[in-house]
């Protein structure tokens, strides 16, 4: 069971403009016009953490590692969290970043994203801003895993016709053998994209992960097995939510108790969520949402 913390809960500030992102597009930026204090999210982490929490994880609506305060964060969770795990999810750009690199080493677990490793196809996924070079982040990924002590994770989403060539599995491959990862994550578009473009099947996945060298930890990511943890949520939650991150009704068979799903049907009554079909999945989305998303990239 993870908690999770949003660290840009206003608006998307992020250094890359992904793809598949499942939230709007937006522009890049290389760190945070507004953030919210240290004191405020410790207040608030007090207030609903439990000894049945698994895992605090940071994130946010864009990268949290440009939260200006993150040293001093994990600092404060320390002393509060107890025996509960610490992790976060970033994209790895800030690594980079000497006071990054050693603020994620106190972390109990960390999760990379490595997309691409090659300048070309790394820059058509996910969109750097333009102080960013690929080649310098798969430095600090391996440096890092050697250095880190905790559970470290790398995250590969495949888009079809961009990263999933065998010239760019086999890039990649070469990069992850370098890399100390207790897993690899590879997964694909599951949730409605920023962009236009696609995911790849479950079975072009499998045959991805065979193209891996087999000493490599790689696992093809899937919620097929989450646990459920239904809970309570009020119409403006939802809203906020999806607006964050769509949901099946999978997923909200998972999240939601059953007041939760009467809030939901209202929302859809009166048009204020609506359902968008990805391939063989339906997800529910706030209305605004699939306007704003369907904006043509400049170049994919």
């Amino acid at each position: 069971m993870s908690l999770g913390i949003d660290l840009s809960p206003a608006f998307k500030q992020c250094n890359f403009d992904c793809l598949y992102c499942e939230l709007a597009p937006s522009a890049t930026v290389s760190k945070q016009k507004e953030s919210v204090s240290v004191d405020t999210i410790i207040q608030e982490l007090t207030k609903h953490l439990h000894d049945k929490i698994d895992a605090i994880t940071l994130t946010a609506n864009g990268e949290p590692t440009l939260y200006p305060y993150l040293n001093e964060l994990i600092d404060a969770i320390d002393k509060i969290k107890g025996n509960t795990a610490t992790l976060i999810l970033t994209n790895s750009a800030t690594l980079v970043d000497n006071n990054v690199f050693h603020t994620l080493l106190k972390l109990d677990e960390v999760k990379l994203s490595l997309d691409a490793v090659s300048s070309e196809v790394f820059n058509k996924i996910d969109r750097p801003h333009e102080s960013i070079n690929i080649e310098n982040i798969v430095q600090k990924v391996k440096e890092f895993s050697h250095l880190y002590k905790g559970k470290l994770y790398i995250e590969v989403l495949f888009v079809h016709g961009l990263n999933d060539t065998k010239e760019e599995i086999a890039k990649l491959n070469a990069a992850l053998k370098e890399i100390n990862a207790v897993r690899v994550d590879i997964g694909t578009i599951d949730r409605p994209p920023a962009y236009p473009v696609v995911g790849v099947s479950y079975k072009e996945l499998h045959n991805i992960a065979l193209m891996f060298d087999k000493e490599l930890p790689i696992h093809i990511a899937s919620r097929l097995h989450a646990e459920p943890n239904n809970s309570y949520h009020t119409k403006e939650e939802i809203l906020n939510t999806l607006d964050k991150r769509p949901l099946t009704m999978e997923d909200i068979n998972l999240l939601f108790d059953e007041k939760s799903k009467l809030n939901l049907q209202e929302l859809l009554e009166s048009n204020a969520v609506i359902v968008n079909r990805v391939g063989n999945l339906e997800f529910y989305i706030p209305k605004n949402n699939l306007k704003r998303k369907r904006i043509k990239p400049q170049e994919l």
